[in-house]
Order: C-alpha cells, then structure tokens, then sequence
C-alpha cells in the first residue's frame, strides 16, 4: 500500500504500512503501561479526564498526525490516525475522545479550513498536544438539520457577538476553544448564513453545564451557552472573509473523518469486547467442558469475529480514499453505519457469551456496551449515513 516516497498507492494490497505497523505498536505499548484495566473503569466511574495520561501520549509525537510538517506535524496522515483511534479506544474512550479532539476536532478542520494566520499560530499547539477544540454544532432544538441553527453571531466593528445555546458538546469543559456554528446572515438565506467561530472557552459570557450521558464517560457531555460572548473577527474560521461561509466549510473533507473516527472507535470497541468473550468461552467450563465446545457459543463469536473483520475493511478502505483525497462520501457513511452498529451488536452478542458476569461493572463489558450504544446516535445517526448513502448514489432519482 505504500509507494517509493512513503505514500499509499493504488495497489491493491491489504498489507498495513510499515509506519502505521510501528504506530500500532507504540501505542500498545502505550495503552498497557499507562491504561491498565482498572485505571479505565475508574476513569469511566467518575467521569474522570486523564489529563496526565493525555499527556503523556502527547510527548510521544501522537498528536501531529493531521498537521501538515511546515507547522510542526507529522504529515497529515488519516490512515494512520484511524489506527490510533483504534488501538486507544480498546481500552478505554476517555483517552480516545480527547485526542479526537486534538487530532481530528482541531487538526483537521484548521488544516483544512483555516488561514495561514490561524494556522501558523494554532497548529503548532496540535501538534504538540496543547490544543483541543470542542464541536458546537447542535442545539436544544437542532440536531441532524444543522443549518437551522438558531445561535446568532452579528459582527460589531472588530468583533463578532454570539448569542444562543449548544448542547452536546462533548468535553467542553477540557476544550481551548468552542468551535461554534452560528446563524450569521438572514434566517432565510438557509446554507448561506452560517459562520463558523473560535470561541475560547473561558470567554466571558459563555457558561458550560453537565448532561448525563449513557456512555463515551470521561469526556463528559456539555451545554454550552453564549450570553453576549464577544470574540475578534479574526476568530471566524478561515478569517474574516469567510463570513456567511461556514456551511462549506462543514461539508469537506473533516466531515468524511469525522465519519471514521467514530468508526474506528467502534471497532476498538468491537475487538475489545469480541476478545473478552473469547477468552472467557476459552477459560469456562460448564457441562464438563469450556463453553468454547458448545455449538451456540462458537457460532456466536464465529458471527461477531467475521462482523468485526468487516468493520475493519470498511473502515480502512473510507480511509485510505480520504487520505488520498478521493471523493469517499458514500463510503465514510458506509463504514460509520455499519462499524458503528456493528459494534453495538458485538458488544451485546459478548455480553451473551458470558452471561450475568458481563453486566458486572466488574468487567468491562458492561462498559464496552454503553459507549457502543451512543455510537450509531452521535456524530451523524445511522438514519442519517443512510439518506446520505441513498442520495450520494441518486437512488430514485
């Protein structure tokens, strides 16, 4: 998959890159040195970020995965993050989420759509792991049609003036900025009235508050709200001559990985779970043989190994089109529809194998199922990767 100068080719070849290989396996080495087991399930208890943890893996040049080398990264290189998404997000999503929100939250949408001021100062701080921006695109009364957001911003002089309220912003709390959709021409201008703002998230005016959450514990799930929070202009994504432009912004590449971070955060969550299972079908003996002998139970992990063999295909496949820029929206909507409620089946299908000790929160099962569950609702829902897929290949039309 790799050519002369280090870049994926066209081969078709299913090999891993070498570089990506040895990320994998730093980031193992990582996971069982700094994450054991126990620290992951007091993490997801208290809802607790392991800011030291973060950054710890911060210092080992994790972070500059999609920065570009002139700001200090290491090559924008989608494939590879999926894979350290993965590899986290087996042990624990408290780990997992923050780095999205360093490496694909503020990475990729500064490195696709922000301006060379913007990046010259920003970048450099993603790269090196001081930097996390926060999603504020829904609201109370806005999900999936996000170009009816209702939080204002109206410029003044030198400054834009935000008004309105966020929900669902994971990990608000850890962020340095709120990246913030906002309405900021005529309401019936629709997909032509919309700025994207950096709003540091210690602005005055701007108040985050706690919402309980099923699962993805750790990063806790915020409302965000914007009571007369006033920023500079040179806050506008991309700069101030990207007013009223923020739609397009949304709809580009960093949307495709958006798709896939989640879909390699299912996966880990599969591979997780499918291999607790395993390993306790192996070890449990009922009827005078380990449950692994019972045609039930090996049918069952026969189904979910070859679900999760496809989760992984599809991710991988999504990724690497959108590491080498090639139109892939149907296929990121592909792999975050199915990995996503693939990993909500498999976790459910490992819970089945152990039984009641899969629902004590002394194993991590229980666990691997609720972050699961959130999976096929957060960050685009299942419906919505199918209307996606259905309109992108004009069905009907």
């Amino acid at each position: 998959m790799e050519s002369g100068n280090g870049a994926m080719s066209d081969a078709m070849n299913f090999d891993e890159p070498e570089h990506v290989r040895m990320l994998r396996d730093q980031t193992r080495r990582f996971v069982a040195e700094h994450m054991p087991r126990a620290k992951a399930r007091e993490w997801d208890r208290g809802n607790i970020f392991p800011r030291e943890v973060f950054d710890k893996f911060a210092a080992l040049g994790m972070m500059g995965l999609t920065t570009e080398e002139r700001y200090g990264g290491a090559g924008v290189d989608i494939y590879a993050t999926m894979a350290v998404i993965e590899e986290i997000a087996k042990r624990s999503v408290a780990l997992a989420c923050p780095y999205i929100m360093a490496v694909c939250y503020a990475g990729m949408n500064l490195g696709e759509s922000a301006s060379e001021e913007q990046k010259e100062t920003l970048l450099p701080k993603v790269a090196a792991g001081k930097l996390m921006f926060a999603y504020g695109l829904s609201e109370p009364n806005v999900g999936g049609d996000l170009a009816t957001v209702e939080t204002t911003a109206a410029r003044e002089g030198d400054e834009i003036v935000l008004n309105g309220a966020k929900r669902w912003c994971t990990g608000a709390h850890i962020a340095d900025y709120i990246f913030c959709l906002a309405r900021s021409g005529p309401r019936e201008e629709k997909y032509k009235n919309l700025s994207i703002v950096l709003v540091p998230a210690d602005a005055a005016g701007l108040t985050i508050t706690p919402l309980g959450h099923l699962g993805i514990r750790g990063v806790e799930t915020k409302d965000v709200i914007l009571e007369n929070v006033r920023v500079p202009a040179a806050n506008i994504l991309g700069g101030p001559e990207k007013w009223n432009k923020g739609w397009g912004q949304l709809a580009g590449r960093a949307l495709e990985v958006e798709k896939l971070e989640l879909s390699a955060c299912a996966l880990g969550l599969a591979e997780a779970a499918l291999a607790d299972a395993w390993t306790y079908a192996e070890e449990r003996v009922q009827f005078g043989k380990p449950i692994a002998h019972h045609q039930a139970i090996r049918h069952s992990l026969a189904e979910a190994r070859t679900k999760v063999q496809a989760m992984r295909h599809m991710l991988y496949h999504a990724a690497w089109l959108a590491n080498n820029n090639r139109p892939c929206s149907v296929e990121t909507s592909m792999a975050k529809l199915f990995c996503c409620e693939g990993a909500a089946e498999v976790s459910e299908q490992a819970i089945r194998v152990v039984g009641a000790y899969g629902l004590s929160d002394d194993m991590d099962l229980e666990r691997y199922l609720r972050d699961a569950k959130s999976l096929p609702i957060v960050g685009g829902s299942s419906n919505m990767q199918k209307n996606n897929i259905a309109n992108r290949l004009k069905l009907g039309a």
